[in-house]
């Protein structure tokens, strides 16, 4: 009796995690995979097939000089994807300059989509809702989700101050205090290029 007793609470220990790990597996399935994938000092970046790291470095059309004020490497790199990866970390360590905030040890995800009907549908699938900005951060995921028609230096600045904010603070400000917040950093971005 005591040996199916333990079987019994062994099946149902095994049933609830496969079920727990179904759940989580499902919770972040948004579609992207390894194939378009670069990793970078504080971010790994996932973009979906169509999306080309050499227009989103176009676009953010960041120069020498962002990388020098932050204290960043000015070499040259022979790659599309190596350069995002510079540019995205050269973005993280100017947003944190500029909110005084220092993550010298940070490591997230940005998932960049084809458009704004991918993003919408991803954001939907999340938050049964439809989205009404040009891009998000998912915090319980810690991933930035934009689409490339939106990959601009104020956006990805905007929304990587959303997530230093929330990794800076032991107790998250208020969400208008942390908007404010992200919408100086976005000023302050593009005011920097003009």
């Amino acid at each position: 009796m005591l040996s199916f007793q333990r079987a019994l609470n062994s099946i149902t220990v095994a049933a609830f995690l496969s079920m727990l790990t179904t759940g989580i597996s499902y919770a972040v399935d948004d579609g992207f995979s390894a194939e378009g994938k670069i990793e970078g000092k504080h971010f790994t970046v996932y973009y979906a097939p169509g999306v080309f790291p050499a227009e989103l470095n176009q676009q953010l059309n960041l120069g020498v000089a962002e990388s020098l004020l932050t204290g960043r490497s000015t070499e040259r790199v022979f790659s599309a994807e190596a350069e995002l990866a510079n540019a995205l970390d050269t973005i993280f360590t100017e947003v944190c300059n500029i909110l005084d905030m220092q993550l010298y040890s940070f490591h997230g995800h940005i998932k960049i989509c084809r458009g704004y009907a991918q993003l919408n549908t991803i954001y939907r699938d999340f938050f049964h809702k439809d989205l009404g900005t040009r891009s998000f951060y998912a915090y319980n995921l810690n991933t930035i989700y934009t689409s490339a028609d939106n990959f601009k230096l104020g956006i990805i600045g905007h929304e990587i101050a959303h997530l230093i904010i929330s990794h800076y603070f032991i107790v998250l400000p208020s969400v208008r205090v942390q908007e404010v917040l992200a919408m100086y950093v976005e000023y302050q971005l593009k005011r920097a290029v003009q």
